[in-house]
């Protein structure tokens, strides 16, 4: 029988496709589900097996974040008079937009924090700021911004946390 290359092609399409089409089928998990919908831990894991917890009160699963409630609160709060840029409560990570001062128009300031534990502890937070300058020619140019400012705003993240929390307990 001699070589055919049309046949051999045929054969290797049609194997890429039939393994497409069953990767893409294995990443369906049954029903649509949105951010609002989504369950923490549920479902199906990358191997298809079972066995993450799912969160339960009396019946209906509540979707929950990946962070301590009130830092993830306080840092909204804080930094509510900022442009947000991104919100992530599953990773714990708040990125804001550049921040002008209507009193110093020649510089601008933008913030990331990242929340990184679940408890509720002064070194499960890290801010980052950066600060840009308009030079001469009205480009912004990079510059450093005070280390106090960073220890500001974590304090302030804190301070807030820690009132949120005595308020819910009482």
């Amino acid at each position: 029988m001699p070589f055919v290359r049309g046949e051999l092609m045929r054969g290797v399409t049609t194997g890429v496709l039939v393994l497409s089409l069953t990767a893409l089928a294995a990443c369906s998990s049954g029903g649509s589900r949105t951010f609002q919908t989504q369950e923490s831990g549920g479902g199906l894991s990358m191997f298809g097996l079972g066995g993450g917890k799912k969160a339960s009160s009396g019946g209906a699963s509540q979707p929950a974040i990946g962070v301590n409630g009130y830092l993830w609160r306080a840092t909204l709060d804080t930094l509510s008079f900022m442009p947000l840029a991104s919100a992530d409560p599953y990773g714990g990570v708040v990125i804001t937009d550049w921040y002008v001062n209507p009193e110093k128009p020649d510089e601008r300031f933008k913030c990331t924090v990242y929340i990184l534990d679940a408890r509720l502890r002064a070194d499960g937070l890290n801010v980052a700021v950066f600060k840009q300058v308009k030079d001469a020619a009205g480009n912004w140019t990079d510059a450093t911004s005070a280390g106090q400012t960073e220890t500001d705003l974590e304090n302030a993240i804190l301070t807030k946390a820690r009132q949120l929390r005595l308020s819910n307990i009482g």
